[in-house]
């Protein structure tokens, strides 16, 4: 007589699952651009790029800008991730040397070619984490309300902006086309914040009035 084995139910054990933590950020960047601004500020204007990003920094009293420094960060072309590193280093020691309260930068926009944007798009994440180190607030500005605001015309040549830049902030010698569309930014916001604030006023007189 032939004996039967009987086969065994295997359990099968699965690893204990890892725990997770929540990290919670101490102090959240304050960027409420409707929350009313104080009447002076030191702008930060970013002109991001994956090979070269413009940066300007003016001080704004509430009526007038001031010129404090402008420049290029160029990045030589290696590695694309170690060129993010770059901005993001050079960006970082920026904003800790000359303190930005408020940060105008370009509003994304569609590029034709997608590769570009993508690359265009990092540059400027790597840019604004940069920044991010002293808590300014962000400001958006498309290209067209950028050149309106300097040049009266949102169809203007980069030449044009570059020699009213040079006029409103009566500058003399060279000035780089990256650095110039980063100041171009700062006198863009530095314009808005005077407009947002004439129509703050304006309505708070009319509010009194009623």
């Amino acid at each position: 007589m032939r004996s039967r084995s009987r086969g065994r139910s295997r359990r099968l054990s699965w690893p204990a699952a890892a725990s997770t933590s929540t990290i919670e950020v101490a102090r959240p960047i304050p960027n409420p651009p409707s929350d009313p601004l104080p009447a002076s500020a030191r702008i930060l204007g970013l002109d991001p790029g994956s090979l070269v990003t413009g940066y300007a920094v003016v001080d704004f009293d509430g009526s007038k800008c001031t010129y404090v420094t402008s420049g290029s960060l160029r990045t030589s072309g290696g590695e694309f991730a170690a060129r993010l590193e770059i901005i993001f280093a050079g960006i970082s020691a920026l904003a800790q040397r000359w303190h930005p309260t408020e940060v105008a930068i370009e509003r994304v926009f569609m590029h034709r070619n997608a590769d570009s944007a993508l690359k265009l798009g990092q540059a400027r994440g790597a840019a604004l984490c940069g920044a991010f180190i002293v808590a300014p607030k962000i400001f958006e500005y498309a290209t067209r309300e950028v050149k309106q605001a300097v040049v009266g015309t949102g169809a203007a040549q980069k030449d044009q902006v570059q020699l009213m830049v040079k006029h409103l902030l009566k500058l003399t010698g060279k000035l780089g086309p990256d650095a110039s569309d980063a100041l171009a930014l700062a006198l863009c916001h530095a314009h808005s914040r005077a407009l947002r604030a004439l129509l703050r006023s304006q309505s708070d007189i009319r509010g009194i009035a009623k």
